[in-house]
């Protein structure tokens, strides 16, 4: 029979092990292992992040495609959502980006953006944070996520960067090391959304090799630049996958539709 000594023990050992993927549960949202790093107003402005400006119709829409994006995902118990695009240039970042900052203003959510953009990340580079180390360094070097994230001094909302290009990005984001991580995330913070912002489908393998490993996919185009052959192609690969729906960006009046599908 295992002593009490023996019990205490590894209890401990397990409770190191999970500490050394993610923070302890943060119910109060208190960063206290998360580093905080304040943004400034002129980088959240010129890259049109939401909390840069006062409140409006850009915002507003942003309110509404939140509620229509938790409501469809609360139905059907979901928690992880990718955001992608066919090409490049449709402004899925700063989608991802803005979705996660007014998904944070519920007072009983909080969210995880996750950049897993290796080729072109643009998470920090939105908000203006500086940092060399990210997803990357805990799929290659075993880097604590607890010492990756960062709190952009917004309420109820953490980054984690994507971090060092890596050339092998595709087979990273199917390896055992990051399901598993997926998985924790999943199942540690029930009131948490996890958004993670990926590259174009059809451009990069990573999106499509990654996406059965989310909970649902939701795709950004831009109206007046988005061909209608890609976004048919864009859907034919994703036809296997749970589809949240599609967003039009409208660069020329800052409004953003959303459709379900």
């Amino acid at each position: 029979m295992m002593s009490q000594m023996e019990s205490k023990m590894e209890t401990n050992n397990e409770s190191r092990s999970k500490s050394a993927i993610l923070p302890a549960d943060s119910a109060h949202f208190s960063y206290t292992q998360t580093r905080i790093q304040p943004t400034q107003i002129q980088d959240l402005q010129r890259n049109r992040i939401l909390t840069g400006f006062k409140p409006g119709k850009w915002l507003e829409s942003f309110k509404m495609l939140r509620t229509r994006c938790l409501q469809s995902m609360d139905a059907m118990n979901w928690n992880t959502l990718a955001i992608s695009s066919p090409t490049n240039g449709t402004g899925n970042s700063l989608t991802a980006a803005n979705l996660a900052i007014s998904i944070a203003m519920e007072l009983d959510r909080s969210v995880l953006l996750i950049d897993a953009n290796f080729q072109n990340p643009s998470i920090c580079r939105l908000f203006g944070i500086k940092t060399e180390t990210g997803l990357s360094d805990y799929l290659l070097n075993d880097k604590p996520i607890n010492e990756l994230l960062i709190n952009p001094d917004m309420e109820r909302l953490v980054i984690l960067p994507a971090g060092k290009e890596m050339f092998n990005s595709t087979e990273m984001l199917r390896s055992p090391k990051m399901i598993r991580l997926v998985s924790e995330l999943k199942n540690r913070y029930p009131s948490r959304i996890i958004i993670f912002d990926m590259p174009p489908l059809l451009s990069q393998a990573d999106t499509l090799g990654f996406s059965p490993y989310v909970d649902c996919v939701l795709l950004v185009v831009e109206e007046g630049h988005t061909k209608v052959d890609d976004l048919k192609q864009a859907a034919l690969m994703l036809k296997d996958i749970n589809v949240l729906g599609t967003i039009f960006n409208k660069a020329t009046d800052n409004i953003i539709k959303y459709k379900e599908v």
